[in-house]
């Protein structure tokens, strides 16, 4: 599988170093969406615990999916960065 994309990257006149920041980017984007599922999960699970600090459970849980969004998004760019320069 690895050896078509490969393949198919050379016919396409792409080098290693731009297959391997679209790489980047997708794997950037999947642990992004991973992490936030799990965040949200944990906050569900907590909250249906004990409802009574849901909405100290539900602000933290926005801080952190921030966080991780902006880690994403500086992997993005950084893989972007390699595609262009």
């Amino acid at each position: 599988m690895l050896s078509l994309i490969a393949l198919q990257a050379a016919v396409a006149g792409l080098s290693l170093t731009q297959m391997g920041a679209c790489i980047g980017a997708g794997l950037a984007a999947i642990g992004a969406g991973i992490g936030i599922g799990r965040i949200g999960g944990s906050a569900m699970d907590a909250m249906a615990r004990q409802p009574e600090v849901a909405d100290k459970i539900r602000s933290n849980m926005i801080v952190i999916a921030g966080l991780i969004e902006g880690v994403a998004l500086l992997a993005l760019i950084v893989c972007i960065l390699v595609l262009f320069i």
